[in-house]
């Protein structure tokens, strides 16, 4: 197996260096790679985006997955700081969602069924009787046209995709678009935009797992998270929510000033056990709409520091509950039990049959327009 590994790192690298280099005012700003091909044949890219700082991101055309994400830490020391694969097949194979786009809706739709306009609408159920995550064949398995590009604020890879009407069950021709810029900034910045030409609901979100002390090392229980929210939205049995915001306050939901993951994470809570972690979605304070900061996370042996900015109403925070030791990430260490967490911007789970929390419904002729930013810095103490 330690042989499969190196070879599978080295045909990774070899790709890199092949790669077709792309310049901007006479640095290489984009770089472009094979990465393979998928069970239907169709080739995949891998982009690799190297900011002026030296920051760098690749990011494949299959599921527009983040594959690595390498920062510094507070000795300006880069490491990959998203779980992840070194092969396409890895990816074709697994399914925890590493680094994907998911669409046309993130999280859950209770027992696959919504009525827009007076018709109801049948989904997959593809997570007991729900269904999660744009079902069976979602934007994160299904292969994006790309182009890299360069901007003032850094290199970019421009993704889109048609999502034809009835895939997945979902109604419309939905066109989409989703950006992500490493800017100078030191930020992955997505933005995602999406027009359709029937009524439809859309909430797109991204799905890396983080662990700031670096891919492989270790669990992400003494990272400490601070969560712009004064309410979250609690779930039943099956993860969806009851439709009750309810405080923080006195909970372990409560990250309003900055605690360690793995602090609260095991007591005998409901929503907890329910959970089997943490696996809620929060309200984030301030107005939909507006950039605003949901999340910090800083690492403490490192200093790396994650701000989330996003113009979502909620953000899911996962703590990688049922990764269980069954697959190998890139630097060849298995991935247990919460080595890696996620803060996926959001409208909340079940909105279409949730008339109180905000609308995901987008009218045709209408335009999606979502941005989120993970920024990274250091603290030096």
């Amino acid at each position: 197996m330690k042989s499969i590994g190196k070879l599978s790192i080295l045909f990774f690298a070899a790709m890199i260096v092949c790669s077709l280099l792309i310049v901007v005012n006479g640095q290489v700003k984009v770089g472009r790679g094979d990465f393979g091909k998928t069970t239907e044949g169709q080739n995949v890219d891998i982009y690799t985006l190297t900011n002026r700082n030296g920051m760098e991101t690749r990011i494949i055309s299959y599921g527009g997955i983040v594959v690595s994400l390498k920062v510094p830490d507070r000795n300006g020391k880069l490491d990959d700081v998203v779980l992840g694969f070194n092969d396409l097949e890895s990816y074709l194979k697994a399914d925890p969602y590493f680094g994907a786009i998911i669409g046309r809706y993130g999280n859950r739709i209770a027992k696959g069924r919504f009525t827009l306009d007076g018709v109801e609408y049948k989904l997959a159920l593809n997570n007991g009787e729900n269904h999660l995550h744009g079902g069976i064949k979602g934007f994160d398995k299904v292969v994006w046209d790309a182009k890299g590009i360069g901007t003032p604020a850094g290199p970019a890879l421009v993704l889109t995709y048609l999502s034809k009407d009835g895939e997945e069950g979902y109604p419309g021709n939905l066109n989409v678009r989703v950006v992500y810029t490493l800017t100078n900034n030191n930020e992955l910045k997505i933005n995602y935009s999406a027009s359709t030409d029937k009524d439809t609901v859309t909430n797109l979100t991204h799905h890396s797992y983080f662990n700031l002390a670096g891919e492989g090392k270790g669990d992400i229980l003494n990272h400490q998270l601070v969560l712009r929210a004064n309410s979250f939205t609690p779930t039943d049995a099956g993860s969806i929510p009851t439709g009750e915001l309810r405080s923080v306050k006195g909970t372990p939901f409560s990250f309003l000033t900055a605690m360690a993951i793995g602090e609260r994470i095991n007591l005998p809570d409901q929503q907890l056990q329910l959970g089997n972690g943490y696996d809620h979605n929060w309200v984030v304070n301030g107005r939909p709409g507006t950039l605003r900061q949901a999340a910090t996370v800083f690492e403490p042996t490192t200093g790396r520091v994650l701000e989330v900015w996003t113009t979502e109403p909620g953000v899911q925070f996962y703590t990688g509950n049922y990764l269980n030791g069954t697959l190998t990430g890139k630097s060849g260490k298995v991935y247990q039990r919460r080595s890696g967490f996620c803060l996926e911007t959001q409208h909340y789970p079940d909105s279409p049959n949730k008339p109180s929390f905000p609308t995901t419904t987008l009218k045709k002729g209408a335009t999606y327009q979502s941005t989120t930013i993970y920024r990274f810095s250091v603290r030096k103490g």
